[in-house]
């Protein structure tokens, strides 16, 4: 994986600082990069879903006739 054992024991341990690359690396040699798939899909990302659904606004309304102009 070309990382320094500290690093490996944090990837081990779970460190959230440990870079993307050394995950994907360690799931190559593993052999397990089918699961790379269901980790970066956006729907299996219930933070982001989350933060994004709390950004859009409470209350949208409907444009009236008068404020269509086309």
């Amino acid at each position: 994986m070309l990382v320094s054992v500290q690093t490996l024991q944090r990837l081990e341990a779970g460190d959230p600082t440990v870079g993307l690359a050394v995950l994907v690396s360690a799931l190559h040699v593993l052999g397990m990069t089918q699961r790379l798939a269901s980790l970066v899909a956006p729907e299996s990302d219930r933070a982001g879903i989350s933060e994004d659904l709390s950004r859009l606004p409470e209350r949208t309304h409907a444009a009236s006739d008068d404020e269509l102009d086309f």
